[in-house]
């Protein structure tokens, strides 16, 4: 299945488009950041009708494809991370290893399940257009780079395979999909450990240990505010948990759940990194 036909059907970016450049796609991100407010209730793509549409059109070919997407990207970063010598021996060089490992075989399960209907492996361009430049030894700053960005794809895993189950929700890939979201959750979590490490932080300062708001910074300007949009949000379940008592705040009722993205999100998060 050609990918930039099937990432049509969730974008309102004309990735066929090749006037439209990086920075242009990037100017369009924040509009996604708005929809996210309307996904408050987990496991609901109500709110966004296209992307429902596309959705129920697809079935379950076009939740796994997405998820067969983002899989790509991150099996091609670690990959290119282990093989860039960049990483630092021991637990950094380590945690990449585990890390490419479930990566490529969740790869490898979705395209077995998905067969034909599997989208085509996309090229990605890392450095986001010259951004970055985390591949190269030469550069001070590519391990910084290579955690940010680690950190920035594993928190889009998370919250993207959360906004995907209720359009599995009776099929035979929900289990299989939740199990999956999971251990990008680990993944997310390990990253941040080697981001403590890396600036001697403690894992409970706001921002690092955990999403705190929908404050990107504390990852790096450079990373889409689209990764966390929306996560500062403090309903759950219809109550507001600021209203609970003392000592709920708003930083840590969103640090204390992850907030779903559709599709659509996942896409606009996703494109600028297709080379």
């Amino acid at each position: 299945m050609n990918i930039i036909k099937f990432l049509d059907q969730f974008s309102n970016i004309d990735l066929n488009d090749s006037s439209a450049s990086r920075r242009e796609m990037f100017s369009q991100l924040g509009s996604y950041g708005k929809k996210a407010a309307l996904a408050a209730v987990p496991f609901s793509l109500a709110a966004n009708k296209t992307s429902a549409a596309n959705m129920m059109y697809f079935g379950h070919v076009g939740p796994l494809n997405l998820a067969l997407t983002l899989e790509y990207l991150e099996a091609d970063f670690y990959n290119m991370a282990l093989a860039s010598g960049v990483l630092p021996s021991g637990r950094p060089q380590d945690v990449y290893e585990q890390i490419a490992k479930h990566e490529n075989a969740h790869v490898t399960l979705l395209e077995s399940v998905l067969g034909t209907q599997a989208v085509d492996r996309p090229t990605f361009d890392f450095t986001l257009g010259g951004a970055f430049d985390p591949f190269n030894q030469s550069n001070p700053e590519a391990y910084d780079q290579l955690l940010t960005l680690a950190q920035a794809f594993e928190d889009t895993g998370v919250r993207a395979y959360k906004g995907q189950a209720g359009n599995l929700q009776g099929t035979i890939y929900l289990a299989t999909a939740l199990r999956i979201h999971s251990v990008e959750a680990r993944h997310a979590a390990e990253v941040r450990r080697l981001r403590s490490a890396y600036y001697d932080m403690e894992l409970n300062d706001d921002g690092l240990g955990w999403i705190t708001l929908n404050n990107q910074i504390n990852v790096s300007p450079m990373v889409p505010a689209a990764v966390y949009a929306g996560e500062q949000l403090t309903v759950q379940a219809g109550v507001d948990l600021t209203s609970l008592g003392d000592g709920y705040s708003a930083e840590s009722a969103s640090q204390s759940y992850d907030e779903p993205i559709t599709g659509e999100e996942a896409v606009a998060i996703a494109t600028p990194f297709f080379a």
